[in-house]
């Protein structure tokens, strides 16, 4: 009898025991990521005669995330730079925070996540990780909200300062912005494969100098929109933007949509169309559409070249193919038509023609290498907006290798 009750406590307490190892846990990410790119022409055309840049970058991350019960907390550093951009012996390192967080959750649905944290939503047009570039993108943000499988609802704060005790708040730091304020409302259908989300966005900028200056306010609402009945996707987004930046008036809008299908399991097609209308110096207010702080790399072209607003305007008909050739290997391929929406004197609308061409294979678990190559055959419009000559070959190849291994230890102290 003594014998079983010892054996029924200790297969109790190992019951407690289990359950609340299962309920904390720390999850160690680390990732390297270098890529080497050969520059003929990526971001700013090339001129005629000009040679080509090539060089490497790499990241260095190591990130930290704790959960427990109602708890989550993550730290992640990285070290991001190009190779022989340091000294071989370097004191003064770039290892920044690119995270540090907590989130508190109560009663299962809400939440209150504060500190330097990732913004992503929807696809990551107007806010997202930028994880293409070396640093990614960032902010110091209190996020509240509420998630309960179908709605989910953020409120997001965000103030940025120089110093301590700085009287009058004036802001002139590195950020791109004083004050940041969203309102997100996705709604997830449950009978069909539909979700709708609906963001407000309220960005304070400073203007003037210190003791002078004042802050002005650009406001951007808008909606996205995802369809996927069984082998198709239709996605279209619209945005809106009213108020002041630093220097004008702002009144514009842009829209998007794009749709896709697998015609089996190896092959996929897309197609879409971008859309961001022309300033009409006729008016007192800036009508090209501002991008803001999203994942810019992975819209309008690969190469880079229209990340900013064009007071032409801009159309983009694209359209795309992925293949995945066999186990572990990926291709895909996508075209970009590219136009301004306002006719330039002397010039055609038509901007260029870009293709972009990426392979990505599965080396191992948790090492990937993919490589790319893009081409812009450009026009005389194309050297009136970016500069360079259309009658240089323009080019851009890279390629990377991430390793991302992820260890997940269960905590029993």
């Amino acid at each position: 009898m003594y014998m079983k009750r010892v054996f029924v406590m200790a297969a109790l307490l190992a019951t407690v025991v289990t359950a609340w190892a299962q309920d904390t846990s720390l999850t160690v990410d680390a990732q390297l990521r270098a890529r080497g790119e050969h520059d003929n022409g990526v971001i700013n055309p090339q001129k005629e005669g000009e040679q080509s840049a090539n060089y490497v970058s790499e990241r260095a991350r190591l990130s930290f995330d704790f959960k427990r019960n109602n708890l989550e907390l993550k730290a992640s550093v990285q070290h991001t730079g190009l190779w022989g951009q340091d000294p071989m012996n370097q004191s003064n390192g770039r290892a920044t925070m690119s995270e540090a967080w907590a989130k508190l959750t109560f009663a299962d649905v809400f939440f209150a996540q504060v500190g330097r944290q990732q913004l992503c939503y929807d696809d990551e047009r107007i806010l997202g990780a930028n994880d293409w570039s070396l640093d990614g993108n960032w902010h110091d943000a209190l996020k509240v909200g509420y998630e309960d499988g179908h709605h989910r609802l953020h409120a997001i704060l965000a103030m940025n300062q120089t110093a301590e005790h700085n009287k009058g708040d004036y802001y002139d730091g590195p950020m791109p912005y004083k004050n940041l304020m969203a309102l997100w409302y996705h709604y997830q259908a449950e009978m069909v494969p539909l979700g709708i989300s609906l963001i407000g966005l309220n960005i304070g900028q400073e203007r003037g100098t210190s003791g002078h200056g004042r802050t002005n306010y650009l406001q951007t609402f808008g909606t996205d929109v995802s369809f996927r009945p069984l082998s198709w996707y239709i996605h279209g987004s619209f945005y809106y933007q009213m108020g002041k930046t630093t220097v004008r008036k702002v009144q514009s809008w842009m829209a998007s949509g794009d749709a896709g299908v697998s015609l089996f399991p190896q092959l996929q097609l897309r197609a879409g169309y971008d859309y961001m209308p022309a300033n009409d110096y006729d008016k007192d207010s800036w009508n090209a559409f501002i991008p803001l702080f999203g994942s810019q790399h992975n819209f309008l072209g690969a190469m880079d070249y229209f990340t900013s607003s064009l007071s032409c305007g801009l159309q983009d008909i694209h359209g795309g193919v992925s293949s995945q050739i066999c186990d572990g290997l990926k291709a895909d391929v996508d075209y970009h038509y590219l136009m301004t929406v306002q006719k330039l004197p002397d010039l055609d609308k038509q901007v260029g023609h870009e293709i972009d061409i990426k392979v990505t294979a599965r080396l191992m678990k948790d090492v990937t290498l993919s490589a790319g190559y893009s081409t812009m055959l450009g026009t005389a419009t194309l050297d009136r907006l970016k500069g360079g000559s259309h009658k240089a070959w323009q080019d851009w190849g890279w390629l990377q290798l991430n390793v991302n291994p992820r260890v997940l230890t269960a905590l029993l102290r």
